[in-house]
């Protein structure tokens, strides 16, 4: 009967492994990115955004202020750089939490 299953031989591979059919290769391409953009405000701390860089993106202090201080004096500035699924989470996550303790800090995505 054809496709049965045989023994192994003596080499370990079943008449199943020979069977296999392999796909040319291919190139796959990767996921867009996005940038997770922190948006200035006339309201929100220096030290909430350095927070909330240091908490969500695991930027260190250093890395943090750079970034905040590229916020307060451009109006806009990169946290991050991820898959479109993980920026999104991102963003929810520090809008929920910047409202929660009561600042309009807000974040969005850019395509890269």
């Amino acid at each position: 009967m054809s496709g049965e299953r045989r023994p192994a031989g003596s080499d370990g591979q079943s008449d199943f492994d020979n069977d296999l059919m392999t796909l040319p290769d291919q190139k796959l391409a990767r996921p867009p990115l996005y940038k997770v953009i922190l948006n200035n405000d006339d309201y929100t701390p220096m030290e909430f955004v350095i927070h909330v860089l240091q908490k969500f993106f695991r930027k260190n202090e250093s890395e943090a202020v750079q970034v905040m201080l590229l916020v307060h004096k451009t109006g806009k500035g990169v946290a991050g750089v991820f898959p479109f699924s993980i920026a999104e989470t991102k963003v929810k996550q520090v809008n929920d939490f910047s409202k929660q303790h009561g600042f309009p800090l807000l974040t969005t995505l850019e395509q890269e």
